[in-house]
């Protein structure tokens, strides 16, 4: 090879190089300027919340279908030391979610409590073909209420062999 055309690609190849580092700086400077102007701020609740009263609402989610649990049955309950109170047998609502809210108002207090999703019952319902006997049946979700000023969303997402949850706002 030319001793020539050997320093013309070391140089092409520098060059290249240089406008990909370049572009790259460029690129994240850029990104950082604009995660700065639209991240907000995360000690508030996104806007649509703005206005609306404490309450603890629930939305489950089956990720077997791929569809909103619409006509889940939900026992809910509170737990005061081994006393199991269940406060009320909700079905969700076509969008999965409870409606009205689970507690809100006078009835929104600090403690422990319990969502029974019956899961078994749901994909019954559905027809799904799983197999005999299912392995989950009854989906005891327990949780506690700190603090009766905030706003609780549990989104719940399940299928015949998992579930996850977490809290939201």
């Amino acid at each position: 090879m030319d001793p020539q055309a050997a320093c013309d690609v070391s140089r092409r190849r520098f060059g290249l190089q240089a406008l990909g580092f370049g572009g790259a700086l460029l690129a994240s400077t850029q990104l950082t300027a604009y995660a700065a102007e639209t991240v907000p701020n995360q000690a508030t609740g996104p806007v649509q919340q703005g206005g609306l009263s404490p309450r603890l609402t629930m939305h489950a989610l089956d990720t077997y279908h791929g569809t909103p649990a619409a006509g889940m049955r939900v026992d809910f309950s509170r737990i005061d030391g081994e006393r199991i109170t269940q406060l009320a047998t909700v079905t969700l609502a076509p969008n999965g979610r409870s409606e009205p809210p689970l507690l809100i108002g006078d009835s929104y207090r600090v403690g422990t409590y319990e969502l029974l999703l019956h899961a078994d019952d749901y994909f019954a319902m559905r027809h799904a073909v799983l197999p005999r006997p299912a392995f989950l049946s009854k989906i005891p979700i327990r949780f506690r209420v700190v603090d009766a000023g905030q706003r609780i969303h549990l989104p719940v997402l399940f299928g015949p062999w998992n579930y996850t949850y977490y809290r939201g706002s």
